[in-house]
């Protein structure tokens, strides 16, 4: 079984453990990631370290080394956008098909007050294990970036 910890703006990470985080995310959620500094922002978004509703970061480790790291942050809304979001999930590439993913995607799911959304490109292979935990698409997302 897989130990986790559990980060909040009560429990913060020390700066190593943050800057691990970081780098473990940037380097795990490969194609479907983001640049080191969105990561950065969506830690600190969590633990409050800016304007924030705030939210939290479950982190599991095997054998004293990060084996994933989940990102929910607090959108500050309720019923006609969920309160939460699931901004970031990984597991390290060397411990896939472990059930790691899902073991972390059940126990952010009862650290959650409220209803979460989650975004997920269609080709993404993680998106079967979003709905075998319950989660369903009811909306196709459009951006308009400026």
């Amino acid at each position: 079984m897989i130990q986790t910890t559990v980060f909040n703006p009560a429990i913060k990470p020390s700066l190593k453990e943050k800057e691990s985080l970081i780098d473990f995310l940037f380097d795990n959620l490969q194609e479907y990631g983001d640049p080191k500094s969105d990561i950065e922002k969506c830690v600190d978004y969590a633990l409050k370290e800016t304007t924030s509703f705030g939210g939290f970061i479950l982190v599991s480790y095997l054998e004293n080394e990060i084996s994933g790291v989940v990102i929910v942050n607090q959108t500050g809304m309720k019923d006609y956008i969920p309160e939460n979001i699931l901004v970031y999930i990984a597991t390290h590439k060397n411990h896939r098909g472990k059930g790691i993913g899902k073991e972390l995607m059940k126990k952010a799911i009862d650290l959650t007050e409220g209803s979460i959304a989650l975004h997920v490109e269609p080709e993404n292979p993680a998106r079967f294990l979003y709905e075998k935990v319950g989660f369903s698409s009811k909306y196709i997302e459009m951006r308009l970036k400026k």
